[in-house]
């Protein structure tokens, strides 16, 4: 039997006991919301990641929204950031009142093309958002270069790259804030929605609480307009006992990547790039073809594999956007991109001879 494209089950197994008694730990606290469980893996999350301190929030959408709200973001500002991520990037620029405005990507790595950002920038700019897709960073000095020279924040989106490097650095330590998903198909993922908000800036951080929390501080008094955003006990209390695994997954997860780059040598299909800069962590393993996409992944699934297309469709060719203005061919490389990638499975419970079953299946469909 070929794996699924992705399973929490066989991690579930692994660590059912300590999941169980944790939930168990929770239950019988009193305690459900903005309680000692989500203070403790705010703290975690934050050392392990390198930032002063983190915001827990229930998805890595309101992670965003909240995230660009506390570093000054308002309505009819503009946020830059790429097409070819999920919408939720896109969703929670919206949610704010600001405009999405785009830049194309690099061809070798699927990530902003730093050296559009200048050209897209106006008076209304008010932040950037690179999209650290797939498991590895944006090159992130140019671009905190050109935010500092016109006055721009930074927000990370890390929702595709927990642990992923940058120069020795961990991604989500480096721009002004940084927003994580715990969605559960994330290297770190809850058994339902969670996210975080993460940030040097003390205030960033005491923001992002108050806006979580209907705009509240200490009392019951909103001081602004808020939402209801917060990180469960529950889910909290599985992150943090999950989280020191992490390593180990993405060192599986590198091993599965040079395993499918060695099955694949010599054939058609182009191998993600992995730059020099940082360490990828393989959140998703995507993969090229120069041919009919959409016929090779037929022949695949006739096989019995399913594999993914991440992301089939550029946000600004999607209806629900169309009102920003741009037309097909205004970013060609994301446009182009859409029609040729898909994703291979890869998570840390893949077995070897489950892997090179997947090589021959695929192989054998090109």
């Amino acid at each position: 039997m070929l794996p699924p494209f992705w399973d929490y089950k066989r991690e579930y197994e692994e660590l059912r006991e300590r999941i169980l008694a944790a939930v168990d730990r929770v239950f019988r606290s009193g305690q459900l919301i903005l309680g000692p469980e989500g203070i403790a893996f705010e703290r975690d999350m934050a050392a392990w990641v390198g930032t002063r301190g983190a915001a827990g929030v229930n998805s890595g959408t309101d992670a965003i929204c909240i995230g660009l709200a506390a570093v000054g973001v308002t309505a009819g500002d503009e946020v830059i950031t790429v097409p070819n991520t999920a919408v939720p990037t896109v969703s929670a620029i919206r949610t704010l009142g600001a405009r999405a405005v785009f830049v194309d990507i690099r061809d070798d790595d699927f990530l902003m093309d730093v050296d559009q950002i200048e050209a897209a920038i106006t008076p209304r700019t008010k932040a950037i958002v690179p999209v650290h897709l797939y498991g590895q960073t944006v090159d992130l000095d140019p671009l905190m270069a050109v935010a500092r020279r016109h006055g721009l924040k930074v927000l990370e989106d890390c929702a595709q790259s927990q642990g992923a490097l940058y120069k020795n650095r961990r991604c989500g330590s480096i721009g002004d804030a940084s927003t994580f998903s715990f969605y559960p198909t994330k290297l770190l993922g809850a058994y339902g929605d969670a996210g975080m908000i993460l940030s040097d800036d003390e205030a960033v951080i005491e923001l992002a609480r108050s806006l979580r929390f209907y705009g509240m501080q200490k009392t019951y008094y909103a001081e602004r307009h808020g939402y209801n955003s917060r990180l469960d006990e529950v889910q909290a209390a599985i992150l943090a006992l999950k989280l020191p695994k992490v390593e180990g997954w993405i060192s599986r997860r590198r091993e599965i990547a040079g395993r499918y780059r060695r099955g694949f040598a010599g054939c058609e299909l182009r191998m993600p790039q992995e730059n020099s800069y940082g360490r990828h962590v393989y959140h998703l393993f995507v993969v090229e073809t120069s041919g009919d996409r959409d016929a090779v992944l037929q022949r695949i699934e006739q096989r019995g594999l399913k594999c993914g297309v991440q992301y089939r469709w550029p946000i600004h060719l999607m209806r629900g956007y169309e009102d920003l203005g741009y037309r097909a061919g205004r970013f060609p490389v994301a446009e182009k991109k859409a029609q040729q990638i898909f994703s291979l499975p890869i998570y840390p419970h893949l077995q070897d001879e489950e892997v090179d079953a997947i090589i021959d299946v695929v192989r054998a469909a090109l």
